[in-house]
């Protein structure tokens, strides 16, 4: 079962050996299997990877994210044919109908809303009551920007009222590294389904390649908001990105069974992608630790 984030930090060559990532830095090798691996993060521009590394990685579906000389998220790997029938998931997407698209977009943006509310009760915040009176008001498509208000209230709230979101300060540094990983989860799943990211539901930048993936990570921002809310005191470091990273095999509450963080991405992707296609209901995330 892959259940394990490689993170490479330091400069290193990586390449492939019999079903193995070999990792060798100066005169030390070590040797991963390919199966208990879930993610590789390369948090270096000193790293050599085989282009053979590459193909078995994409085979194997596990997920490559590279960070730049800041050590930030820019990019990834992705394989063109992770699902078998594609082509036929890609044409139903093209169909999805604007109301559709418009009442999942609703759903979505409640149980963020909601999530959040949660977070917010948690920490005894008293914006609780103003955030949660958001849902009510959010209509088909969130035509109002619903989400936007309660996104205000929602940080000033928990982070102060001077927070500013997307400042250069480590709170913020640390809420967007998380947010990229929980994003690139999400793509994996996506392609793994055989549709594109690039067809959102309600994002749709021209300029961005994962729209459908930006829709669907909204109730689960939660997540990321609730650890760096309680490390707020933390320098962003190495061991912080470290400690953000293992979120994804923490343990959390979904149709009430505990599943790690990775296995509600896999399924919920999954059900809320289905329900695009046939008449099953959307099924949200309620942010309860497990």
């Amino acid at each position: 079962m892959s259940f394990r984030t490689v993170v490479i930090s330091n400069p290193a060559k990586i390449s492939y050996k019999n079903r193995f990532l070999v990792v060798k830095q100066d005169m030390d090798e070590k040797y991963i299997h390919l199966s208990e691996i879930d993610t590789i993060i390369v948090d270096s521009i000193s790293v050599s990877i085989s282009s053979y590394l590459l193909k078995e990685l994409a085979d194997s579906k596990i997920n490559i994210i590279f960070c730049d000389e800041k050590h930030n998220p820019f990019g990834e790997l992705q394989s063109y044919y992770s699902s078998h029938n594609s082509s036929k998931k890609i044409i139903m997407q093209t169909k999805w109908s604007n109301e559709k698209k418009d009442k999942l977009w609703q759903k979505i943006v409640k149980n963020k809303i909601l999530n959040q509310g949660l977070l917010l009760n948690k920490v005894e915040s008293d914006g609780y009551d103003l955030v949660v009176s958001y849902i009510d008001e959010v209509t088909i498509g969130d035509k109002t920007n619903r989400e936007g208000h309660a996104a205000k209230v929602y940080f000033n709230s928990l982070f102060g009222k001077t927070f500013v979101r997307n400042n250069n300060d480590d709170i913020n540094a640390a809420l967007n590294y998380g947010y990229a990983v929980l994003l690139s989860t999400i793509n994996k799943e996506v392609v793994n389904n055989g549709y594109l990211t690039q067809l959102g539901i309600h994002h749709k930048n021209e300029f961005n390649e994962f729209n459908l993936s930006c829709d669907l990570m909204e109730p689960f921002r939660i997540i990321i908001d609730n650890f760096v809310y309680y490390n707020r005191k933390r320098a962003f470091d190495s061991k912080y990105k470290l400690d953000l990273i293992n979120i994804f095999n923490d343990k959390f509450m979904y149709h009430n069974k505990s599943y790690t963080l990775k296995d509600i991405l896999k399924t919920y992707v999954k059900n809320t992608l289905d329900s695009m296609d046939s008449d099953s209901e959307y099924e949200e995330f309620i942010f309860y630790e497990g």
